[in-house]
């Protein structure tokens, strides 16, 4: 007689084994034909799922995340369905959720065309009406096994090879299709309603570049229509933001092929570049933060002792030089704790905060490169703080007031943080870590912060706290982290001074804000889509003249500006006033100041602001004065 509790803590008894579906019909109709799972003791299952003994049940709905993701996951394999019942060579191997969405890999003779994914897209829509039940069906290993080879899907058969003894073999019998799954699936295909499919791209199995190439079908998949059309919305608006794109049009920057995820940056990129490193600087010494400077290579000596070699190889770039190794450096860490061991440090001294515009690089996959958004050179905005474990609180305290506000100086107001556990592939022992845990948690506590938990996503040498922005979009970028380390300057013989007289080893906190400064600019170029607030554009506004009469005046007004620190050309073309003001729109200008007999006459200027609006008159010191006002304020908006 199971007993079962429901998430608001009241309790059914039942005379006999029941399943998910038969407590959600106990409980009302609306909500068994609105089931979609169960989650027992927070474990996923079918709705056909039996319970047995006493249990804790909640019964998964799309209005639940784990709603999605299992509309997400049916979906996917109702795609792979329809494939088979047109392309019946096709093997299918893996198909997962992913973010908004999910995909399946196939083997085939030859690459999909757009029209085969029109006809797929039309088959999963029959195959959905059909509101075909869906069954879970458990098989002996070699059973499955021959199956899957009798029916030449042999990708199937090397998956169930995969699987540890003792483990389940479970199937999913959707009308005559069979595929191998953990699940928990949909009850049947008729509550699979909203989706698209989205594009094809080459993948291997495995993720192994020596196996063979399959076809990548990516899909989207909702539980309202609404929300697969704003996000269909949302990525239209993503394509005309994107960073290369953009960075192209906008003459900022270019990456080539003989220099991989390594940024070019021309003049109009690099004074966006300039403008958040000084702007940075400016910010990080009023808060107490000393800048430093540490070799781009150094001995693979240094990079064994601090962990790196053996836990981070694979993701460095090595030399050799005179019998002796060097790693290109990927991160800072090593180096500043090199710059503390210099000298004796005492408790009076802590906590120190060293910073660094630090260059590193990182062996990043080639499939892995994305524009200026994901690259082997980068720079970090890196720091490390070295405190007593005593101001571990106070200091992570006063790290998330700074980063808030820099965020918000970029026009990010909402932000996002993660908590993120140890490893499996960690050093230090378990009591530390231990320690290292309950202290970011304190910290975010003592701030009132609200937090998902992120089990064994920390670094190799300690927890992190990641903050994530949300841009204009409603997309989520990471780029903050705190990291709360005890190993690593033991490991490398960190040390000061206690009030006792003895020697004890600092804490050091690892931190970022903006995190690659690369990233972070391709994240505001998206974000304002080219548009950037005044103080960052490369640009302040261009002086248009109207005729060769004025060429004299306008040159002097632009130089009048640029006298007062501002970034303005002139355009002194012998072309019609609207090409010129239409052509600097395009290049999306925050102003532009046209002159005319009329302005030259008042000595004045008749400015316009970016997206046409019309600012009439004004003396030239007037306009300096509003320009240099804005730019002290960080204005702008996306």
């Amino acid at each position: 007689m199971p007993v079962i509790t429901l998430p608001d803590g009241s309790q059914k008894q039942f005379a006999s084994a029941v399943t998910v579906a038969e407590v959600a019909q106990s409980i009302g109709p609306g909500l068994a034909r609105a089931a979609l799972a169960g989650k027992i003791d927070g474990r996923l299952v079918d709705t056909s799922h039996t319970i047995s003994d006493d249990a804790r049940l909640a019964i998964v709905t799309d209005k639940d995340p784990e709603g999605l993701e299992v509309i997400r996951h049916s979906t996917a394999h109702l795609m792979a369905y329809a494939v088979k019942e047109l392309f019946p060579e096709a093997q299918v191997t893996i198909g997962p959720v992913v973010d908004n969405g999910f995909y399946y890999d196939f083997s085939y003779e030859r690459p999909f065309t757009p029209d085969d994914l029109a006809a797929i897209e039309a088959r999963m829509l029959d195959l959905a009406r059909r509101d075909l039940p869906v069954r879970r069906e458990e098989w002996a290993r070699d059973e499955a096994t021959a199956f899957f080879k009798s029916i030449g899907e042999h990708y199937k058969a090397e998956l169930i090879d995969a699987i540890p003894p003792g483990e389940v073999v479970s199937l999913y019998r959707e009308g005559d299709f069979v595929d191998l799954c953990r699940g928990p699936h949909v009850p049947s295909t008729g509550r699979i309603r909203v989706f698209k499919l989205m594009k094809v791209a080459g993948a291997y199995w495995r993720g192994d570049h020596r196996n063979e190439q399959l076809q990548r079908i990516y899909g989207t998949a909702w539980a309202k229509k609404e929300d697969q059309d704003a996000y269909l919305h949302m990525l239209e608006e993503a394509e005309k933001r994107d960073h290369r794109k953009l960075g192209r049009q906008l003459d900022l920057y270019h990456l080539q092929d003989e220099a991989p995820g390594m940024v070019f940056w021309h003049p109009k990129g690099w004074t966006i570049w300039q403008e958040v490193e000084q702007y940075l600087r400016r910010v990080l010494r009023a808060n107490g933060y000393r800048e430093v400077k540490t070799p781009m290579i150094m001995d693979r000596s240094l990079w064994e002792r601090s962990g790196h070699w053996q836990n981070y190889a694979e993701n460095m770039f090595t030399t050799a030089s005179e019998n002796r190794d060097y790693a290109i450096k990927p991160m800072n860490c090593p180096g500043h704790i090199q710059i503390y061991n210099q000298g004796l440090r005492s408790y009076r001294d802590l906590p120190m905060r060293l910073a660094e515009f630090g260059s590193c690089h990182r062996n990043e996959p080639s499939g892995a490169l994305h524009g200026i958004m994901r690259v082997r050179a980068f720079v970090q905005d890196d720091a490390h703080i070295f405190c007593t474990e005593a101001q571990v609180l106070p200091e992570t305290a006063a790290f998330i007031d700074l980063l808030q506000q820099i965020y918000a100086d970029f026009g990010f107001s909402e932000i996002l943080v993660k908590l993120s556990t140890r490893p499996a592939k960690r050093i230090g022992s378990d009591e530390v870590w231990d320690r290292a845990e309950a202290a970011l948690a304190e910290a975010l506590a003592a701030k009132g912060l609200i937090y998902d938990l992120q089990p064994g996503e920390g670094a190799f040498y300690g927890p992190k706290i990641e903050f994530s922005l949300k841009d204009c979009l409603g997309r989520v970028w990471q780029c903050g982290t705190l990291q709360l380390d005890f190993a690593l300057p033991e490991r490398l013989d960190a040390h000061y001074i206690a009030e006792t007289n003895e020697r004890q080893i600092p804490v050091m906190l690892h931190r970022a804000i903006l995190g690659s400064l690369e990233r972070f600019i391709g994240i505001l170029v998206e974000h304002y889509a080219g548009a950037m607030p005044l103080w960052l554009s490369p640009v302040h506004a261009v002086v248009l003249n109207i005729s060769e009469k004025q060429i004299g005046y306008a040159g002097e007004v632009a130089a009048t500006l640029c006298a007062a620190g501002l970034r303005v050309e002139a355009d002194l073309r012998n072309e019609k006033i609207t090409y010129k003001i239409r052509e600097h729109s395009l290049n999306k200008l925050p102003y532009q100041i046209v002159v005319g007999d009329k302005e030259m006459a008042a000595n004045q200027v008749a400015v316009r602001s970016r997206g046409g609006r019309d600012l009439g008159q004004m003396p030239v010191e007037a306009l300096c004065q509003r320009l240099l006002d804005e730019i002290a304020a960080r204005s702008g908006t996306a």
